[in-house]
């Protein structure tokens, strides 16, 4: 039985079970708690992991009733707090997930420090008598809009980050790409490469990352195309390499579409619509869905002409 209680640490307590009987600490806390090698090495040097409210080693075994204990630190709010739209679409004592209108940030940088939904997390969170550390589990570009996950404590931020990396998250986008593709669905198999350290833009390349993104078609229009992309793999701009390199760049995009076209939407046509996650703490599925923006509606009544 796992419980987390959150104040200024974070103290996470295992109640062993007869399954556990045998076990090492270790195992029990890469078995029941999920806990990486890496920050399984974190803890032990932090001298943070308890057995029976003594500091134990790694290799101790445990029986039933004995009960494991782990102290994380919670780290200071770090953003100012600023009133900001923050629309949540799903809540727990976990996690956030909050709808993204397009046009904002995600997290605060040279060009844009302040007015970012790290800010508008902080005022939320402290409205309601909280100071917890933003952490963000997922990005999405600035011009992109959509489901976005902010985790509450460092648990649930490890347990979610190592979902997102083993591709245990479902995530599928709503997208409108130039062109009518023909194939009804399809899957790009293709690796995705940065060719210098201060390049934005991303190429598909055999150097690359291993990338994969399925799609299918949900509308066709005269000269364009409406599209459901789910993501197997989580790379840097993918979706948009991905459709450019299918010769169906995403409307709007102009870093990796025409430069020149005609204004439709004053942003990529990319709306991220669905996740699937398994809750940290009580790992029940947890599905999540956001319903297109107001210019992207615009944008599907202009294409239907």
């Amino acid at each position: 039985m796992l419980v987390l209680d959150q104040q200024t640490e974070i103290m996470i307590t295992y109640r062993v079970e007869e399954k556990d009987n045998g076990d090492t600490v270790k195992q029990v806390l890469k078995k029941r708690l999920d806990f990486s090698s890496r920050l399984l090495t974190k803890l032990k040097h932090g001298q943070m992991v308890f057995l029976n409210n003594q500091y134990v080693k790694y290799h101790e075994a445990v029986s039933e009733g004995d009960i494991i204990k782990i102290i994380m630190e919670e780290e200071p709010n770090q953003f100012l707090p600023q009133e900001i739209p923050f629309h949540v679409v799903y809540e727990d004592v976990d996690l956030i997930v909050i709808n993204k209108q397009p046009g904002i940030v995600s997290h605060p940088t040279k060009s844009h420090p302040n007015y970012t939904i790290a800010n508008a997390a902080t005022y939320y969170l402290q409205k309601k008598g909280l100071e917890y550390r933003i952490r963000f589990v997922n990005r999405l570009d600035m011009d992109t809009s959509g489901l976005l996950v902010i985790a509450k404590n460092p648990y649930a931020h490890h347990i979610l980050s190592e979902q997102m990396k083993a591709d245990q998250v479902e995530k599928r986008y709503i997208t409108f790409v130039k062109g009518v593709v023909e194939k009804d669905y399809d899957t790009i198999n293709a690796p995705i490469y940065r060719p210098t350290e201060d390049s934005i833009k991303r190429v598909v390349d055999e150097k690359g990352q291993h990338s994969i993104t399925k799609y299918k078609v949900l509308e066709r229009y005269k000269d364009a195309s409406m599209l459901e992309v789910e993501l197997l793999t989580g790379r840097t701009h993918q979706i948009r390499v991905h459709m450019s390199y299918l010769g169906h760049p995403i409307i709007g995009d102009t870093l990796y579409g025409e430069e020149k076209e005609t204004v439709l939407i004053e942003r990529q046509a990319l709306h991220a619509a669905y996740l699937k996650l398994y809750q940290p703490r009580y790992r029940h599925v947890v599905e999540i869905k956001a319903p297109l923006p107001d210019d992207l509606i615009g944008l599907q009544g202009i294409l239907k002409g």
